[in-house]
């Protein structure tokens, strides 16, 4: 609190700053106090009437931290570090499996037509697989690619011993049938956890899946190495894509939280929100959830990563998340970033997935 004598009979204001025993203090050199507050900005403007002689009118600012600033310095959930300790351990397993047996686990990745977004994923997919051992194959093709072209490649990968992981980059162009694209990769290699059986027995109280899609488990694994509670809590998943709002749902369910979808028709979803405790976020749409939508210390995981174009950047966009994040980090308790958050945990997973299959296939401990 600063205290500053504003009475005519003052040639210059004293500044005093007192904390809360201050005003106890205060009060034992002038008597009673008459606080009058003006405004309703955090930063109070108070004047007080003194009884004294002669009476004087001091002015205090009281620098009052908002709950809203307060919550400024929301803990940053480090997708990066923790994916490159997740790596780390990979990295480890790979270099045991081979001098042990002499197999590098592989990973085969198809990617159809130009999204920005999905390039930069298969990217650095690339780039992970060679960080820890795992051999990658990649395949690229046009967006008018025919689908029997995809589903051949996809039967010779089926097939092929050094291949242990196959990923169909999503989303696929529109003239292909998403479905059987999936169904067509082996239930053993599909790392990715998209065919409908490993999707079912996710979905399934007593099942295991053979594989949990990536994006979804990373989501969780965040949660789990941060240390927040999942149990009991009310969690929000924003969109129902195959991709990762339906898998996280049922994620997020089979860790006994209360679990609410919302969606494209929902109505009043931010009303929704701001009753979680945890908030998946996966639409695609810039900036969507707003800091008013978001509960005082929720935590916040943004799948989104959404191209916006700017022309101050090298390549001309930036990549933004679902959630507005300067407006969110002074609300909630922790939040990821964009990038940074999800997107390497989302790869990490991949890269964990695929060894697990190369240790299932070749009876590896």
């Amino acid at each position: 609190m600063n205290l500053a004598d504003c009475s005519s009979h003052s040639a210059t204001a004293r500044l005093l700053h007192f904390g809360s025993p201050g005003a106890i203090y205060l009060r034992r050199f002038v008597g009673s106090l008459h606080v009058g507050r003006c405004g309703s900005n955090p930063t109070h403007v108070k004047t007080l009437r003194l009884r004294s002689n002669p009476p004087k009118t001091l002015t205090v600012t009281a620098a009052m931290a908002s709950e809203a600033e307060l919550a400024a310095s929301a803990k940053i959930i480090d997708g990066k570090m923790v994916a490159k300790e997740i790596r780390d351990e990979i990295t480890t397993e790979v270099s045991r499996m081979k001098d042990a047996i002499g197999v590098v686990p592989g990973l085969a990745v198809m990617l159809i037509g130009e999204r920005k977004d999905s390039a930069t994923y298969v990217r650095n997919k690339k780039k992970a697989c060679e960080s820890v051992g795992i051999n990658s194959f990649e395949v690229r093709l046009p967006e008018d690619s025919a689908e029997t072209e995809v589903l051949k490649f996809i039967s010779d990968f089926n097939d092929d011993p050094a291949v242990h992981g196959i990923l169909v980059q999503l989303p696929l162009p529109k003239h292909m049938n998403e479905q059987n694209i999936l169904n067509a990769v082996s239930i053993e290699k599909d790392v990715d956890g998209f065919h409908p059986l490993n999707i079912g027995r996710l979905a399934m109280r007593g099942r295991e899946p053979s594989f949990v899609p990536c994006t979804p488990k990373g989501c969780i694994e965040l949660l789990h190495r941060y240390g927040f509670q999942i149990k009991g809590k009310k969690a929000v998943v924003i969109g129902r894509s195959n991709i990762v709002g339906m898998p996280a749902a049922l994620l997020l369910q089979r860790e006994d939280a209360t679990v609410t979808i919302v969606h494209s028709r929902t109505q009043n979803p931010e009303q929704i929100v701001k009753e979680a405790d945890i908030v998946i976020s996966a639409v695609g749409q810039p900036d969507m959830v707003r800091g008013t939508w978001l509960k005082p210390g929720a935590v916040v995981i943004d799948v989104g990563i959404n191209p916006v174009e700017d022309a101050t950047c090298p390549r001309g966009y930036r990549l933004v998340g679902d959630v507005c994040y300067e407006e969110a980090r002074k609300v909630v308790s922790a939040i990821t970033p964009v990038p940074g958050g999800v997107g390497p945990m989302t790869i990490a997973m991949l890269l964990s997935n695929t060894l697990t299959s190369a240790k299932r296939i070749h009876n590896f401990q």
